[in-house]
């Protein structure tokens, strides 16, 4: 699906139609039974070495993920005598979606924090604006699209480390079959009108599930040729259906080897060197997978919330982790200089037999395009306006 050409920190030619990542990552294998701590531990040994090489910076942007790893590099930090990490917001006055600052504010005041970077942005960080074309002009086109966001967050660092919330939302999702894990693992009754339903979950062998994924997807992508369409609702079908029905078992083997995971740590690293900067998942590490697993079992976590506060409770007021809002930044993204670019663009650097160019210009021309089409776009602009960098 793959392919054993593609580099680890790009994308196929259909994943970026996509515009992300999917499938297994070559070489990566799936992580053992072991784990040697708690969950926190974890997290905190995750977070020590990026307080050892300060500045450490903290991508920052008010939710719950971040804000715990935040508040758990503080923690660390004081106890083992290091200087605070250092919170780093983007702050988007023209985007109302975007505005955190409350929920920064009382992370920030609680932890008591003396240091905090707080940039202002207008049009800066849109899919094209500066930022997004110095790493394509540097990099080439890295997913995901909206990557070029930690380009300024890694200056900020530079010679230092960078702390992330990504994997946060792997970590804490249940696995796709989880009506039969909650039935199996009596977190809820067994209904007779629902038993078809969770045996076909259950023991459907997987080309049968992949087939009933596939059915159900909701790809509705105009620009993807029909049968560049139907290949990638096939393999992402298929995908799907490899995850095992176990939690601990999933995020072992299929979270951990999954090129959603690998592609764009891959690719934060390489922006991250630019700076002689290195950066730091703590969700997404072996240790905090693996602690996980053991911690939550077969039917894994029962929910954000509960066991953030199970875990890190003590470090933040409940609100922080209990709260259901969260903020989108799509004004930020199309700002200005993407919706320029695709009016002169001259239908160069996309893949013909995949998308249809003028449909995919009709798509770039609306406010607000599918943000699956915008790594078309990065493409395209490369193509068009670059050079790409040799050999990267």
């Amino acid at each position: 699906m793959t392919g054993p050409t593609v580099p680890a920190d790009r994308l196929t030619a259909l994943e970026s139609v996509w515009g992300m990542p999917f499938g297994r990552q070559p070489g990566v294998a799936a992580l053992d039974r072991g784990a040697s701590s708690t969950l926190r531990g974890a997290v905190e040994r995750a977070v020590l070495p990026a307080l050892r090489r300060p500045p450490c910076v903290v991508s920052f942007s008010g939710g719950r993920d971040s804000s715990t790893v935040l508040a758990v590099a503080t923690a660390v930090a004081r106890r083992e005598g290091l200087p605070d990490p250092v919170p780093y917001s983007h702050r988007f006055p023209g985007v109302p979606d975007s505005h955190e600052d409350d929920w920064q504010e009382l992370v920030v005041g609680h932890l008591g924090l003396s240091e905090w970077e707080r940039p202002r942005w207008t049009d800066e960080l849109d899919v094209l604006g500066p930022h997004a074309r110095t790493v394509l002009l540097r990099d080439g086109v890295l997913p995901p699209f909206n990557g070029h966001l930690h380009e300024p967050v890694f200056a900020a660092a530079h010679g230092g480390s960078v702390l992330t919330g990504i994997g946060g939302d792997e970590l804490f999702s249940q696995v796709s079959r989880y009506p039969v894990v909650r039935v199996l693992a009596r977190r809820a009754p067994l209904r007779p009108r629902a038993l078809p339903h969770l045996l076909f979950s259950a023991l459907a062998p997987r080309g049968v599930r992949a087939r009933r994924v596939a059915h159900r997807l909701p790809l509705e992508f105009g620009w993807v040729r029909p049968a560049a369409l139907a290949r990638l609702r096939r393999e992402l079908a298929q995908d799907s259906a490899t995850e095992p029905l176990r939690w601990d078992v999933a995020a072992r083997s299929w979270m951990w080897t999954g090129r959603i995971l690998h592609v764009p740590r891959l690719a934060k690293e390489r922006m991250a060197a630019a700076h002689d900067a290195v950066v730091v998942h703590p969700f997404a590490t072996p240790e905090v997978l693996r602690a996980a697993a053991a911690a939550w079992g077969p039917a894994g976590p029962r929910g954000r919330a509960g066991e953030l506060l199970r875990s890190f409770g003590d470090l933040l007021p409940r609100e922080v982790f209990t709260r259901e809002t969260k903020a989108g930044f799509n004004g930020a993204f199309w700002a200005g200089a993407g919706a320029r670019f695709a009016r002169r663009w001259t239908g160069v650097g996309v893949d013909t037999d995949l998308v249809d160019p003028e449909a995919l210009r009709a798509q770039w021309s609306g406010p607000d395009p599918d943000l699956h089409s915008i790594t078309l776009l990065q493409q395209a602009w490369l193509a068009q306006e670059g050079p790409a960098p040799l050999g990267r």
